[in-house]
């Protein structure tokens, strides 16, 4: 077992995950964060149910979408243990993290500011592209981060849909347990320290840019 092919899979299929994750959680965190709508908490609960659920649970309700029954499945069944399964577990593993850091990004950024715009005549999505991103970068980036460390390390939901197998959908993280389970401590060890050296790297970065924009903020 290699281990720079299972970092490169590992790290490219994060960063797809971390991409479409921030794609679909950066409008729905703004949307809790400026929205008014009846069954707003319930939303917030649904969308955050991946983050408390068992992985494995999570993983079963997705091969549900994947594995063709009676009705046919409501995703490619091509998707079944492949690399693209592996990506969309972990998008949706990483899905309610992004969104409530996101949120709570959006939530700091003051409203007079998107009044004003609308004021000198900007519509809603130039308002959302001109002033409240950038007022919210580093937040956003710092959830971004949060988003790839959590798919860097998925594991549950990720056999579940993709399995475990090398060279095509083994990540890192299963890399480990099929060392552990092989007796190859040693090897399984060697990976557990790549692994943390990645996650660390990303909470530390992460902690940088939350602290250099509450100095921001304080200036």
């Amino acid at each position: 077992m290699t281990v720079i092919p299972i970092l490169g899979n590992t790290i490219l299929w994060a960063l797809l995950a971390t991409l479409f994750s921030c794609m679909l959680a950066l409008p729905l965190a703004y949307l809790l964060a400026r929205g008014r709508f009846p069954g707003k908490g319930i939303v917030s609960a649904l969308l955050g149910l991946p983050m408390v659920m068992p992985p494995t649970a999570v993983g079963f309700l997705l091969l549900s979408l994947l594995a063709e029954d009676s009705s046919g499945s409501l995703l490619p069944d091509s998707w079944l243990f492949s690399w693209k399964a592996v990506v969309l577990a972990q998008s949706v593993m990483a899905l309610p993290l992004v969104i409530r850091t996101a949120r709570v990004v959006f939530e700091q950024v003051d409203p007079r500011f998107e009044q004003m715009a609308r004021t000198l005549g900007f519509g809603r999505f130039k308002v959302w592209t001109q002033i409240t991103l950038p007022l919210a970068f580093r937040g956003l980036v710092a959830a971004a981060l949060l988003g790839f460390t959590r798919a860097l390390g998925e594991f549950g939901a990720t056999v579940m849909i993709a399995g475990n197998i090398p060279g095509k959908t083994q990540t890192l993280a299963s890399a480990i347990y099929s060392a552990q389970q092989a007796g190859a401590d040693e090897q399984a060890t060697h990976l557990l320290w790549v692994a943390a050296a990645l996650g660390f790297g990303s909470v530390l970065l992460t902690e940088h840019l939350s602290r250099s924009g509450s100095e921001e903020k304080r200036a």
